[in-house]
């Protein structure tokens, strides 16, 4: 199997969890799930539960809310002693924006949103390239909707955006979840 790196892009409920699981498990193979959430609330504490659950249990989990390619890279230099990984699946992007931008001092600019999840990209795409195990990153296509009202909101849509090219560009593939339904965009 060659390696490839595929991006899955979409709304909120559009399909991309599913779709990107049903993926990881048709290359088959030793899958890393890596996870960006955090719970902050009990309803985000329950989702996170839920999708726990719902994981092959031969799935590895690798909970990391920031600084994720170094966290990837060591995870799957651990499993290099045990016949490495395959396929790494990182669900996904639209959390650790958040995770990264909220790390940053209030009224922080759009430029260092943007440069600190730049960073994050950077290091991830550096992790991605080290490795022999296929990539799916999932994102949410934020930029389809109304302009935020207040400047956080613009300030993540933004940052978000930018870090959706900077993957995209990179990406082998690009897919386009609506309804469920998945469109080849790359």
């Amino acid at each position: 199997m060659t390696k490839s790196l595929t991006l899955i892009l979409g709304g909120a409920r559009s399909g991309k969890s599913t779709h990107a699981e049903q993926l990881a498990a048709a290359q088959g193979g030793r899958v890393l799930y890596v996870a960006t959430a955090q719970a902050w609330d009990d309803e985000m504490a329950a989702r996170i539960a839920h999708h726990r659950a719902a994981r092959p249990a031969d799935w590895r989990t690798l909970e990391a809310p920031q600084a994720v390619g170094a966290a990837i890279r060591a995870a799957t230099a651990e499993d290099v002693a045990a016949d490495g990984v395959d396929v790494v699946l990182l669900d996904c992007l639209t959390l650790l924006a958040n995770n990264v931008i909220g790390a940053l001092p209030d009224g922080a600019a759009v430029e260092a949103a943007e440069s600190a999840l730049r960073a994050e990209i950077d290091a991830l795409l550096a992790a991605y390239s080290a490795g022999s195990a296929s990539w799916i990153v999932v994102s949410n296509e934020v930029g389809l909707g109304i302009v935020p009202a207040y400047a956080l909101g613009r300030v993540y849509r933004d940052a978000l955006g930018r870090a959706n090219q900077q993957l995209a560009a990179a990406a082998d593939h690009v897919l386009l979840m609506v309804a469920g339904l998945s469109m080849q965009v790359k």
